[in-house]
C-alpha cells in the first residue's frame, strides 16, 4: 500500500514522453474531502510550447521559468468547488482552446486543495485567502514588466468569486474577468444562457443523481468552449424577461439592424457582443396530439442536397414555439425530417400525431413560410417530409 506522501507525488508529477517533468493538477480522492483539505495554491504554467506538460510556477521568482513571457497576455483559468477532490475534466480542454486564439501565457490556478472539502462553507472561507495569494503573485507580474491590462481572470463557480476578491484588491485595473455560475447582475455585460436556470438536456429530477445537481450549474464552462472552439452560435436577443421569449415574443433582431443579432465569440482574448449575421433563424410552431404527458427533444435536420443541421430543443408536446438556428442558409429546402426523442426504451413506442408544423423564416422575410399538415409520428422515429407552402394542404 502506497504511503500517504508517495501518493501525491506520484499524481501531482509525472515524466512526459520526452523525458520532461510535468506539474500535474492535484488529483484527490473521497476521503480527503472526508477528511479536510486545508488550503494550497499552485500555479501551473501552460504555453503553447508545453500544452500537454505543465510547469509549476515559484510564486516569488518568476524568472525561473523562462517559458513565462511577461511581454504576452496571460489567462488565469480558476476552477470552484471540488466536492470528491477530482481535477475538472475540463481544465485541458480549455488551455487547448485559449492556446489556439492567441500566444499567451495560460495559468491553472490549482486550489484543490482548499476546494476539496465536504463542507462547502469550508471551501468558501478559502476563496478570500487563495484571492489573496494570486493578488500577490499578479503585483509581482506587474513590477517585473506585465501589464495588468494584458491579464484575464476565467473562474468558474467558487473560482468566480475568487476571480472577483482578486480584481477588488487591484482596483479593478484587472483587463478582463470571465465569471461562470453567478447569479445577480455582476458584470460589465451579463449573459443569462436560457434564462440562466434550467439548462435543456439536464436531469430535471433527483433520480438522476449527481448529475441534476451539477448539469445546469457546469453548462456555463460548456458553452464558452463551444464558443472558443466555434461549434455553437450564442446568439443575444433582446427581450424583457425570459418567459417573454419562450412565448416567442423576441424572436426578431431590429434593434440591431442592418445587422443581425449579436454573437458571442472569444476573440482576440476577449469577449465581445459581436455583430455578425448568422446563417438562418426559424421561428418553428408546432402543434402536436398525444394521448400521453410526455416530454423529450425535438431534432429538425433541413436537407438542400447532401447539407443538413440540427436543433436540439426540450419542450412539452401541445402547442409549442422554439427558436431554430441553422449554421447554413439553405435557400432550397427540399426536405425536412423530424424527430422526438422521449428517452423511452421500455415498452411499446408511443405515436404522436403532429397535426401542424410551421417554419417562419426570420432574417430573409421574404422567403415563404414552410408548412406540413397531419403526420403520425412514432417516438425515437424519424420522419421526412416535403415542406409545402403554408396555403395550400396538397
Amino acid at each position: 500500500v502506497e504511503t500517504f506522501s508517495v501518493f501525491l507525488t506520484s499524481l501531482c508529477q509525472e515524466e512526459s514522453g520526452s523525458g520532461e517533468y510535468c506539474d500535474n493538477f492535484t488529483d484527490l480522492n473521497l476521503s480527503h474531502c472526508f477528511i479536510g483539505t486545508s488550503l494550497y495554491v499552485r500555479l501551473l504554467l501552460y504555453t503553447r510550447s508545453n500544452l500537454d506538460c505543465g510547469h509549476e510556477l515559484n510564486h516569488h521568482h518568476l524568472s525561473t521559468q523562462p517559458l513565462f513571457n511577461l511581454t504576452q497576455p496571460t489567462a488565469f483559468v480558476i476552477h470552484g468547488y471540488r466536492p470528491t477532490g477530482a481535477p475538472p475534466i475540463w481544465i485541458d480542454h480549455i488551455v487547448h482552446l485559449l492556446a489556439e486564439q492567441e500566444d499567451m501565457n495560460i495559468i491553472v490556478v490549482d486550489w484543490n486543495r482548499g476546494a476539496a472539502n465536504l463542507n462547502y462553507f469550508t471551501a468558501v472561507s478559502y476563496t478570500r485567502e487563495a484571492a489573496h495569494n494570486l493578488t500577490g503573485f499578479i503585483m509581482t507580474m506587474e513590477e517585473e514588466g506585465a501589464s495588468l491590462s494584458s491579464v484575464h481572470l476565467i473562474g468558474v463557480s467558487l473560482g468566480a468569486h475568487l476571480a472577483g476578491f482578486v480584481g477588488a484588491n487591484l482596483k479593478g485595473k484587472i483587463g478582463r474577468i470571465t465569471a461562470f455560475g453567478l447569479r445577480g447582475a455582476h458584470g460589465h455585460i451579463d449573459f443569462y444562457a436560457n434564462g440562466g436556470a434550467d439548462q435543456p438536456g439536464c436531469p430535471k429530477t433527483i433520480f438522476a443523481g449527481k448529475s441534476y445537481f451539477v448539469c445546469d450549474h457546469q453548462r456555463s464552462v460548456f458553452l464558452f468552449l463551444c464558443s472558443l472552439n466555434r461549434t455553437c452560435s450564442l446568439t443575444g436577443y433582446p427581450c424583457s424577461s425570459y418567459s417573454d421569449f419562450l412565448d416567442g415574443r423576441c424572436l426578431q433582431c431590429e434593434t440591431f439592424k442592418p445587422a443581425s443579432c449579436p454573437v458571442l465569440v472569444m476573440y482576440h482574448f476577449l469577449w465581445h457582443y459581436v455583430l455578425t449575421e448568422v446563417e438562418l433563424s426559424y421561428r418553428v410552431d408546432m402543434v402536436t396530439w398525444n394521448q400521453y404527458l410526455r416530454w423529450g427533444v425535438v431534432y429538425i435536420r433541413l436537407h438542400s442536397g447532401r447539407n443538413f443541421t440540427e436543433l436540439l430543443r426540450l419542450e412539452q408536446y401541445t402547442s409549442t414555439r422554439l427558436l431554430a438556428q441553422f449554421d447554413e442558409d439553405l435557400p432550397n429546402i427540399q426536405k425536412i425530417s423530424l424527430r422526438i426523442n422521449t428517452g423511452n426504451v421500455i415498452g411499446p413506442r408511443y405515436k404522436i400525431r403532429l397535426l401542424r408544423i410551421r417554419f417562419t423564416p426570420l432574417e430573409r422575410p421574404e422567403r415563404p413560410l414552410m408548412c406540413r399538415f397531419d403526420i403520425i409520428m412514432e417516438e425515437n422515429m424519424e420522419v421526412a417530409f416535403r415542406p409545402l407552402p403554408c396555403d395550400s394542404r396538397l
